[in-house]
């Protein structure tokens, strides 16, 4: 996994004993259901657009590419929500994956916005 931003670096180290509850809390919220590693950061990427968390956007990209979604796959999940969340805030998280998916080098699409 990519190291954490700072903020969370500091966090883990200030407030150990938290973090590690809630790693395995994560931990064990993964290993809980049916879903695969994919589908599970296809959906965490949906949540962190729906509520425009910006640096979550990119995580979650960046860790469903690595599952092994495709950038077409993420595209199409950024795209789901056009009807539900509007245009401004699909556009937004169009650019926000469209940087990973530019510097990714699994991306097809390479420099191409859908």
């Amino acid at each position: 996994m990519a190291q954490l931003p700072k903020a969370y670096e500091n966090f883990k180290k200030t407030h150990a004993k938290v973090w590690k509850i809630y790693d395995q809390l994560g931990i064990a919220l993964h290993e809980t259901g049916p879903l695969d590693q994919k589908s599970r950061e296809l959906v965490k990427l949906a949540l962190a657009i729906g509520a425009r968390l910006e640096g979550a956007v990119h995580s979650h990209t960046r860790r469903a590419l690595e599952a092994g979604a495709t950038p077409e796959e993420v595209h199409h999940v950024v795209l789901l929500g056009l009807t539900t969340l509007g245009f401004p805030h699909t556009i937004a998280a169009t650019t926000w994956v469209g940087d990973d998916l530019k510097s990714n080098k699994h991306s097809s699409r390479k420099g191409k916005h859908p």
